[in-house]
């Protein structure tokens, strides 16, 4: 990630509005537009980025004002945060931000949809993460491992944290590396699996780091994958459900997504591969009495996929998806345990590594 100044840049924000008023001008702020009409699929980078096309906002313009007042009501948020060293959810920038306008009965914002959407504004207007703002998520990750870091002055052993593993958090930018012990990472989208891999003690066994989320993977948590691969060249192995939902939190992870076009760059893990569960091991491993009916909304949705840029030419994926309209189902991670309690740690997943059986 760029080494920011982000409090230089929201003072250099500031600054330009105030030049913009003393000369007469409507104040105004330029920045890339964030709409699916400007995001492309870098075919070198391999990612989803923003285009060249820009959008201004400007105070002097009715249906710009409110937005306008929104973003810089964030930066000024921010400014206060980063001036006394303190972070914030973003529940509680809503709060910070929500106050009526003196002598009107309207609000800067009225729900946190446009706190955020502002906040979203301020990255690119920035060129700084929201992590970097002192803005942060909630978190909702655990990873165990061998390794350890250094987080706000305190040494945290991953492999020494109980049934929980270690909370991810939100802002994963300050924490050191101080020792990591792993041939790869395997990301897995449901708690219930991290858990069984957790108790069996996978990890250690297999000497990798395991990291889950709950569904779509967080800011923080595709953050601190790509500071795993990127600082200490692990692979990551992605797995999750054979289902489209399954597939498209794959697709995040490897490519990235429209709505974070503009964090590609440090979002994205290239060399990320997708370990199960795929339409091969409904034979290998007798699945097919697993199978969960597709609904309508299971066909759209790979459809949709399918014509993804970064997938219609993969023959592998194509294959993938061609089986998964014909069985017209859909399978989870959890059917494993049908094998037996412990299968999907014992053979499963140690079985696929070794014989190099994912996609990428």
């Amino acid at each position: 990630m760029k080494k920011q100044d982000p409090s230089k840049k929201l003072e250099e924000l500031g600054k330009k509005l105030v030049q913009d008023i003393d000369k007469g001008k409507n104040p105004t702020i330029e920045f890339s537009l964030r709409s699916l009409s400007n995001v492309i699929f870098d075919e070198k980078s391999k990612t989803l980025t923003l285009g060249d096309k820009t959008q201004q906002r400007s105070f002097f313009n009715v249906s710009h004002a409110k937005k306008f007042l929104q973003t810089l009501e964030i930066a000024k948020v921010s400014k206060i945060l980063l001036d006394v060293s303190k972070h914030a959810s973003l529940r509680d920038v809503f709060y910070m931000a929500k106050r009526t306008i003196p002598n009107s009965n309207i609000n800067i914002v009225d729900d946190q949809s446009e706190s955020d959407k502002a906040l979203e504004d301020l990255e690119l207007i920035t060129d700084c993460s929201r992590e970097q703002l002192n803005i942060n998520a909630n978190k909702m990750g655990s990873v165990a491992g061998n390794v350890v870091i250094e987080d706000a002055g305190d040494l945290i052993n991953w492999s020494k944290l109980g049934s929980g593993g270690w909370s991810i958090p939100s802002n994963v930018e300050n924490i050191e590396f101080k020792s990591v012990k792993a041939k790869y990472v395997i990301y897995m989208e449901k708690q219930a699996v991290w858990e069984r891999l957790h108790e069996d003690k996978f990890w250690e066994k297999q000497n990798c780091i395991i990291v889950t989320s709950q569904g779509q993977t967080t800011r923080g948590i595709r953050r601190l994958l790509q500071r795993l691969t990127e600082e200490h060249s692990l692979p990551i192995y992605v797995l999750a459900d054979f289902d489209p939902w399954g597939f498209y939190i794959y697709s995040v992870l490897k490519y990235g997504s429209i709505n974070l076009a503009h964090m590609s760059g440090t979002m994205t893990l290239q060399n990320a591969r997708f370990l199960g569960i795929t339409a091969d091991d409904v034979a290998n491993y007798d699945l097919k009495k697993h199978f969960i009916k597709f609904k309508d909304v299971d066909m759209t949705r790979l459809k949709q996929i399918a014509e993804y840029d970064w997938f219609k030419k993969n023959k592998a994926w194509q294959r993938q998806f061609k089986m998964m309209k014909d069985f017209g189902a859909k399978l989870e991670i959890q059917s494993l345990s049908s094998k037996g309690i412990t299968f999907i740690s014992e053979k499963y997943l140690p079985e696929k590594i070794k014989r190099g059986e994912f996609l990428e």
